[in-house]
């Protein structure tokens, strides 16, 4: 499916795009809330600046995508591949990335306030200044996740991994919980 069809589609009332082939496809700045993209191939996709808030995106393909400075607030991101997609200042708030992969992305300076990030895998992913208030990060891997100047002021963390090189933590351990050691 081209970006036209979709788009013309979407502004035809179509909300349901299950499974559909986007591979590399550009919808910068496109306005797709409430959008069902559960199992879609969004591999090398452009999602930059679209709003995505409220669509689902469960057991979808987004390697690789640019989908910096895009609204996924509310969305439904559980079990989706991210690997190496770039999410900088892309706002997650309130956006269910349970046992999503996201291995290598860069999420410098992306809102993931409580955000569900629950049996994520985060291992090398850049965290940098983000904003991860109230986040549940139960049973999360964060191993080589760079995380410096990110805000994890009420997140819950427990039964986390990590090892390996994490630097510049600056926590505060009076908001977060921890359990366990690292």
């Amino acid at each position: 499916m081209d970006a036209k069809k979709l788009l013309d589609s979407y502004a035809a009332g179509e909300r349901e795009f299950i499974g559909v082939n986007l591979h590399q496809i550009n919808l910068s700045g496109a306005d797709l809330r409430g959008a069902n993209f559960a199992e879609a191939d969004f591999s090398g996709a452009d999602l930059s600046q679209a709003n995505l808030s409220g669509c689902s995106f469960s057991r979808a393909n987004l390697t690789d995508a640019d989908i910096s400075g895009a609204n996924l607030s509310r969305a439904n991101l559980s079990e989706v591949n991210l690997i190496g997609a770039d999410l900088i200042r892309a706002n997650l708030e309130r956006t269910n990335l349970s046992r999503a992969d996201l291995r290598g992305a860069n999420l410098l300076l992306a809102n993931l306030s409580s955000a569900n990030l629950s049996e994520a895998e985060m291992s090398g992913a850049d965290f940098s200044g983000a904003n991860l208030k109230r986040a549940n990060l139960i049973a999360t891997n964060i191993n080589e996740a760079e995380i410096s100047g990110a805000d994890l002021s009420k997140a819950i963390i427990t039964e986390y991994e990590m090892s390996g090189k994490i630097l510049h933590l600056g926590l505060s351990h009076k908001w977060v919980t921890w359990a366990g050691s690292y």
